[in-house]
């Protein structure tokens, strides 16, 4: 018999037959539906027999492999089948497909490499994009290849964006497409602010809101905490506070899944549960019998520094869309409860929309894809958020560096990297690992820097020791479960080049050479004095812990380090011998401006990168290359070289704060970073007047980069982000805005507010305007975003000691 979605009670069956009846007409089309409606079983489930299917495949993306997992296992289930038989899942070393499979789930990055095996999708009529809202790279890189076979191969091809919280009016009109949206039967959420939390104190207060949640309501608890770390913290405190007849479960993505499958589901001795978990228990899966959740209010991202070719993980804010989310867990079942750690206050100063991963990530894999597709300007195809142009160039020096690409298309060795499913830079490691004949030692090393690091800290930055743990565990199983996790993976490795593991001993100058390979920008080589402080290749410093046993090498290979203000912190590292560097060595002709005194010299390098080795003076170089050497001295000291005035830097500011608010439009990065990155692109006819240090700081650069944006986005930009605050005496006054997004702040007198009651927004009334309120003589009063809560609350203490010392001035009550 075939499957019927109309027996199942799930919210979004209301909406299918609109659905099949637009899917029939168009091949895009988008979905908004409550969390827990059924939109990510019951609707492929729905579609598998439609007619235009035609008995080809649906591929559905998940950003997460818990939930691509769950979610098969649930369709199949639906089915009366086992895994694997209609429904199957891929995920990253895991296939449980067959021959009769017919929906596939998979993780973003697989459907990325269907589309290079064959970029029309043969086979496949239907491409699903479920929680789209999360807009991983690889769900954005996915659906710019999707949309370009749709255009160029596959006018049949269908797709198919799904999430409960997304921008939908900018979507539809950026995919042209219609809009879906289920309502159906919501449970109430009730919402408790319980205050701004100190994030030194996140852990305790946590723990002690979770014991108030056990007091005051019923069901099991969800607990949002920014990463691993605050979940041990937070467990550790509760297993010491709370009864032994509540069940505690950690959720993070490194757990294994038999763990993860034991958090979401009820617990087999009918015990109430807390389930401490990071930001995968947003989307897609039903974690059984909460109804009552804990935020909170913030959530780990990497974020990438084109800069200094580094990435950081740092803890952010969640957007407003976040909250939202996590909330909704609590409603899933029945009516529930949502434990804020913020304020109201706090919350209206969230950015609506979390901000797309493209924007902040590595690119190195991006342009990697797209060059295996013979795509050399990334900017032909249609983004939902183009790219960053720092971060292209970025990660096409990279891949210039890694013999992947040459001169922007890709080489033979860049295809061979592309074919494996791993970063191109240990791609690249692995591929030369192959040649030397230390492939062993290259998957070791692989797993290792793919996951969380197995020993302590105070363990040092040797990688060495961590090799040698991983190869102790194989050999003698002694170990934690980090390096079973570790072992998973390298074994993976040792399986797709056919070779057997060595748990012999390790050489440490051979492990630096095969870091070199995956980090040639990071080759490190002890300062003058040392101090375990190291000049990387790429012209950035890093520092060592003094007692390091790699503190004072002369030559370091690193391979994990934090991108900080100043000095980096070195986190894994190899020793490297100088004579295996001899390959690297470049002789090169270097032409320098001073921005000291403009003079221009020139001399004959022995360099790795940014290191000189040995230099040659030469004879003074022709003017010619003056605009070019400038160009260069700018990347590295532009910040200081030219005028960034407050005119230009709120003008980013208000453009950096747009493109965070709005990040489904094509608002440029204007950040100093980027345009120092690329200032050959936007000042080049400017640079050819330069001889000395005073012409650049004579610039005046807002007129020159007011030219990024067109007409109809300078008038939005003033629309939307006024420089000025117009008051209601038809004056106005200068709002000061914040490259990272914060809301922007007026300067007031308390006294010129008197009348207002309304906070004040900007932004289509989306954004509101933090008043730093200030007392008659100018002096600090209040920051507020509440004002009717100012008024109601701290206004009439205030009042008390205003009439006191400005007594010429009415105070009314309020």
């Amino acid at each position: 018999m075939p499957f019927n979605p109309f027996t199942i009670d799930l919210l979004v069956r209301e909406i299918i037959p609109s659905v099949k009846e637009l899917l029939a007409d168009r091949n895009t089309l988008i979905v908004q539906a409550p969390p827990g409606a059924g939109k990510s079983t019951l609707l492929p489930l729905a579609l598998l027999d439609e007619p235009w299917l035609a008995n080809q495949k649906i591929i559905m993306l998940e950003p997460r492999r818990l939930a691509a997992r769950t979610i098969a296992e649930r369709m199949a289930f639906l089915l009366g089948e086992e895994v694997g038989q209609t429904v199957g899942y891929r995920i990253r070393f895991e296939n449980r497909t067959s021959a009769q499979t017919r929906i596939e789930v998979v993780t973003e990055g697989i459907l990325t490499r269907m589309l290079h095996s064959d970029n029309a999708l043969a086979g496949v009529g239907l491409v699903i994009f479920d929680e789209f809202h999360e807009r991983s790279i690889h769900a954005d890189v996915a659906m710019a290849l999707s949309r370009e076979a749709q255009r160029t191969k596959r006018s049949d091809l269908r797709l198919l964006v799904m999430s409960a919280t997304l921008d939908m009016p900018t979507l539809s009109g950026l995919l042209q497409a219609e809009v879906v949206l289920s309502q159906g039967r919501q449970y109430p959420v009730e919402t408790i602010y319980t205050g701004d939390l100190d994030e030194s104190l996140l852990p305790d207060l946590t723990a002690r809101t979770v014991q108030r949640a056990l007091r005051e309501q019923a069901g099991d608890v969800l607990v949002f905490l920014p990463g691993e770390g605050d979940i041990k913290k937070v467990e550790g405190l509760l297993r010491r506070q709370v009864a032994r007849e509540i069940a505690i479960h950690p959720l993070f993505g490194m757990l294994p899944p038999h763990k993860q499958y034991a958090a979401i589901m009820p617990d087999r001795n009918g015990r109430r549960k807390i389930v401490l978990a990071t930001s995968i228990a947003e989307t897609s899966l039903t974690i059984e019998g909460v109804s009552v959740v804990v935020d909170t209010g913030f959530g780990k991202t990497s974020r990438f520094d084109p800069n200094s070719g580094l990435s950081r993980l740092e803890t952010i804010r969640i957007s407003k869309d976040a909250a939202d989310q996590r909330a909704g867990r609590a409603g899933r079942l029945g009516p529930g409860t949502c434990y804020r750690l913020w304020t109201e206050a706090t919350h209206t100063r969230l950015a609506p929309h979390r901000t797309p991963e493209i924007l902040e990530a590595d690119l190195a894999s991006l342009v990697l894809d797209m060059a295996s597709w013979g795509i050399m300007d990334i900017n032909q195809l249609t983004w939902l958020s183009p790219p960053p142009k720092a971060a292209l160039l970025q990660a096409q020096d990279t891949l210039h560096q890694l013999n992947a690409l040459e001169h922007g298309r890709i080489t033979e060795h860049g295809k061979k990297m592309h074919a494996l499913p791993t970063h191109p830079r240990l791609a690249h490691m692995l591929l030369a690992a192959e040649e030397s004949g230390q492939l062993t030692l290259a998957t070791d090393i692989a797993a290792i820097l793919e996951e969380r690091d197995p020993l302590p800290r105070e363990a040092g930055i040797d990688i060495n020791l961590r090799i040698e743990a991983l190869r102790r565990f194989r050999k003698e199983n002694v170990g934690g479960k980090g390096l079973k996790k570790i072992e998973k993976i390298a074994a993976q490795y040792r399986r797709l080049f056919e070779i057997a593991p060595d748990n012999g001993s390790v050489d440490p100058y051979e492990t630096g050479v095969q870091l070199a390979h995956c980090y040639p920008e990071r080759i490190a080589c002890a300062r003058p004095g040392n101090n375990a402080q190291f000049q990387l290749a790429n012209g950035k410093y890093a520092q060592a812990g003094h007692r390091d046993d790699l503190a004072h090498d002369p030559w370091l290979a690193v391979a994990n380090l934090d991108a900080r203000q100043g000095l980096g912190k070195i986190f894994l590292a190899s020793p490297l011998n100088p004579k295996d560097l001899a390959p690297l060595v470049k002789k090169q002709e270097t032409i320098t401006w001073d921005p000291t005194d403009g003079e221009l010299t020139a001399s004959m390098d022995l360099r790795i990168g940014s290191i000189v080795l040995q230099r040659k003076p030469l004879p003074t170089p022709d003017d010619k290359h003056r605009p070019a050497a400038i160009s260069e001295a700018l990347k590295r000291e532009g910040e200081e070289l030219l005028n960034f005035s407050e005119a230009v830097t709120q003008w980013q500011n208000r453009v950096l704060s747009l493109r965070k608010w709005h990040p489904q439009e094509a608002w440029p990065d204007v950040s100093t970073p980027t345009l120092l990155a690329t200032n050959w692109e936007w000042l080049r006819p400017a640079l050819q007047a330069i001889e000395m240090p005073e012409d650049l700081a004579a610039i005046d650069l807002l007129p020159i980069l007011q030219e990024f944006l067109d007409a109809n986005m300078q008038a939005r930009l003033e629309i939307l982000a006024p420089a000025e605050f117009p008051l209601p005496d038809n004056t106005t006054m200068e709002l000061q805005y914040f490259g990272n997004g914060a809301p922007p702040v007026l300067e007031i007198r308390l006294q010129d507010v008197l009348d207002w009651d309304e906070q004040s927004v900007i932004d289509a009334g989306e954004m509101p305007v933090e008043l730093h309120l200030l007392t008659p003589d100018l002096k600090p009063l209040a920051r507020i975003t509440d004002l009717k809560q100012f008024w109601q609350e701290d206004y009439p203490l205030l009042r008390l000691d205003l009439r006191k010392q400005f007594p010429k001035i009415v105070w009314p009550e309020k």
